[in-house]
């Protein structure tokens, strides 16, 4: 699933894939921007992405369906 989040004060955004659910990704936000904590989600490679939850201007989390890619034959 891919995520995107927008940083103020930011130009660039933070995209990364995870392999974590919406439904968790979600509540990880929620929780973290309810009790002022840094948001801590991993990517799909291990790695940690920590943003500041005051920094958070928005957060697009996308759908955990895997789309094809390339042609399919008629």
């Amino acid at each position: 699933m891919d995520i995107e989040l927008g940083i103020r004060n930011v130009a660039r955004t933070v995209t990364f894939s995870t392999e974590e659910s919406a439904e968790s990704v979600n509540d990880t936000i929620a929780k973290a921007v309810a009790e002022g904590t840094p948001i801590a989600l991993t990517d799909d490679k291990g790695r940690r992405i920590i943003v500041p939850a005051g920094a958070l201007g928005y957060a697009i989390v996308g759908s955990e369906t895997k789309h094809a890619v390339g042609f399919g034959a008629l």
